[in-house]
C-alpha cells in the first residue's frame, strides 16, 4: 500500500475521538449532533488500512490494488461526496455460503471498497460513544473482544455462580428482522448527526443485485457490510441487554445473568420459576421489535451442579446446550466434583471434516508435502478456535480422522492401495500437528 505521507490527505480531526467518548462517559443521557466532521479524507485512509486487501469486489468489480493507484485522490474525491451529501451507495452483491446443516445457504452481500471505507471510518466513530454504553455482557464485534472472553464469562458463571437452569436464544433470521425505522430511533437517542443517519439510512436501504436483477427489501441489515454488526448490537443493546439489566433482572428473585455474542445468546438462572418467567416475556419483548424466537432452537435446560448431581442420582445423561460452536456439557472433575466443560459442536466437528475430506479428494494428486503443508494449516485453524483445556478430546477425534481421511484419499492415487504401514512412515516423514490447547479457563476459575 502506498505510504501515508506520499498522499496529501490533511491530518485527523482537530478533535481527538477520545474527547467523545470522554463527553459520552460524563453523560450517559446526552445525544451527539455533530461528529460527521470526523470523517475526514485521513480518517478514510486509516479505515481503509483496517480493509482485507484480498475481499470480494462489489458490483462496480473495483479492487483494492486498482483503488489504491490513484489513493490518495480517490480517497479526496471520496471525501468530498461524503461531505457535500452527493455520495450514494452503491447496490450490494449478493452470493450464497452454506448453512452448517448443508442443506441450506445464508445470504451475504458484498459492498463496493467505497462503501466499505466510509462504512469503516463510521464504525471507528460511532465505537467512541458506544463503547461507552455497551454492556460487559456484550462480546461480538467490539474493539478487543471475542468469542472466547465470552466463552470464558459462561464458565466463570457455570462455575462460581449459583447457576440451575439456562436459556438458550436463537433469534429466526435475526439480520433480516431488524425494523429499519425502530433502529434509527434507537441510534437517535445518542447520534442526532443528520449526516451521518443519512449514511445510515442509505447503507440499510441500499438494493441487492441477485443475477443481474436488483431486489429491495423493506426490513432488515443485510450481513457482510461492515457497518452491520454494529447496528446489529446497537438494537440488542437496547431491546436485549439494556431491558434485561434495568427492568427484567430487579423482578426476578435470584440471581441471573445473560451472555451475548451478536445474536447468539444464553441466560442463566438460579431459579427455574424466574427462567420460564423470563422465557414467557421475552417472545413478547422481542414481537415489539419485529424480531421472533427460533420455537426449535430455544431451550431451556437444567444445567448446573444440582443439576448435574439430580442426573447422576436417576442414572440419566445431564442436559446441555449449544453456544458459538461449543455443546457445553456438566462433567466430573479428577477430583470428583462438577465442572463445566464443552464439545465441539457436532454440526461444526462434521461440517470441518467434510471440508477437509473434499480437499483431500480434489487435491490428492499434488505432491505429498504440499498437501502435508495445507493439512497442517487446516489443522492449526481448527486448534485455534477449538482448542479449549476442556475440549481436548474433540481435538484428538477431529485429528484422527484427518488421519484416516488422508490415508483414504492417498491410497486412492493409483490402483495399488496404499498400505496402512506405507502410510505411516509417510507420517513419520511428513507428521500432521497433534492437538494443541490454544485457550485455557485458568484466569475464569481463579477466584475474584
Amino acid at each position: 500500500m502506498t505510504h501515508s505521507r506520499d498522499i496529501e490527505l490533511g491530518d485527523e480531526c482537530p478533535t481527538p475521538l477520545s474527547r467523545l467518548t470522554e463527553l459520552a462517559k460524563e453523560d450517559p443521557a446526552r445525544r451527539f449532533y455533530s461528529i460527521a466532521h470526523f470523517l475526514t479524507p485521513r480518517a478514510l485512509y486509516e479505515a481503509l488500512k483496517g480493509l482485507r486487501r484480498d475481499a470480494s469486489a462489489g458490483v462496480d468489480g473495483i479492487t483494492f490494488e486498482e483503488y489504491q493507484k490513484e489513493l490518495g485522490r480517490n480517497l479526496v474525491n471520496l471525501w468530498e461526496r461524503v461531505k457535500s451529501g452527493e455520495y450514494r451507495a452503491q447496490p450490494l452483491k449478493r452470493i450464497y455460503i452454506p448453512k452448517e446443516d448443508g442443506k441450506s445457504q445464508r445470504p451475504i452481500s458484498i459492498p463496493s471498497l467505497e462503501d466499505k471505507i466510509v462504512q469503516a471510518a463510521t464504525v471507528r466513530l460511532l465505537n467512541a460513544i458506544y463503547e461507552v454504553d455497551f454492556l460487559d455482557c456484550s462480546f461480538g464485534s467490539r474493539p478487543g473482544r471475542n468469542p472466547h472472553q465470552a466463552l470464558d464469562e459462561i464458565d466463570r458463571i457455570l462455575f462460581r455462580e449459583p447457576v440451575n437452569w439456562v436459556l438458550e436464544l436463537d433469534i429466526k433470521a435475526y439480520f433480516d428482522s431488524i425494523v429499519r425505522k425502530q433502529l434509527v430511533e434507537l441510534i437517535e437517542r445518542r447520534v442526532s448527526d443528520g449526516s451521518i443517519l443519512r449514511l445510515i439510512g442509505k447503507w440499510i436501504n441500499v438494493g441487492v443485485i441477485e443475477e443481474g436483477r436488483l431486489l429491495q427489501t423493506e426490513e432488515g441489515v443485510p450481513q457482510g457490510q461492515v457497518v452491520s454488526p454494529l447496528l446489529a448490537n446497537v438494537y440488542l443493546h437496547h431491546v436485549l441487554d439494556r431491558w434485561f439489566e434495568d427492568e427484567v433482572k430487579p423482578r426476578l428473585k435470584g440471581k441471573a445473568f445473560l451472555v451475548r455474542y451478536v445474536d447468539d445468546a444464553v441466560i442463566c438462572f438460579q431459579h427455574e420459576g424466574d427462567a420460564r418467567k423470563v422465557l414467557e416475556v421475552l417472545g413478547k419483548r422481542f414481537s415489539k421489535y419485529g424480531l421472533t424466537l427460533h420455537p426449535e432452537k430455544t431451550r431451556l435446560v437444567e444445567f448446573g451442579r444440582a443439576a448435574f448431581k439430580k442426573a447422576e442420582r436417576m442414572g440419566k445423561a445431564p442436559d446441555t446446550f449449544d453456544f458459538l460452536g461449543f455443546t457445553h456439557v456438566p462433567e466430573k472433575s479428577r477430583r470428583g466434583s462438577y465442572r463445566p466443560g464443552v464439545r465441539t459442536m457436532r454440526k461444526r466437528l462434521k461440517r470441518g471434516l467434510k471440508t477437509v475430506a473434499e480437499w483431500c479428494k480434489t487435491h490428492r494428486h499434488i505432491p505429498v508435502a504440499e498437501q502435508h503443508k495445507i493439512l497442517n494449516a487446516k489443522l492449526q485453524g481448527h486448534y485455534q478456535y477449538y482448542g479449549r483445556s476442556a475440549n481436548y478430546q474433540g481435538l484428538w477425534r477431529f485429528y484422527q480422522i484427518v488421519i484416516r481421511t488422508w490415508h483414504r484419499w492417498l491410497s486412492r492415487r493409483s490402483r495399488t492401495p496404499m498400505s496402512w504401514a506405507k502410510f505411516q512412515n509417510l507420517l513419520n516423514r511428513h507428521p500432521l500437528l497433534k492437538p494443541q490447547i490454544t485457550h485455557t479457563w485458568a484466569s475464569a476459575r481463579s477466584p475474584a
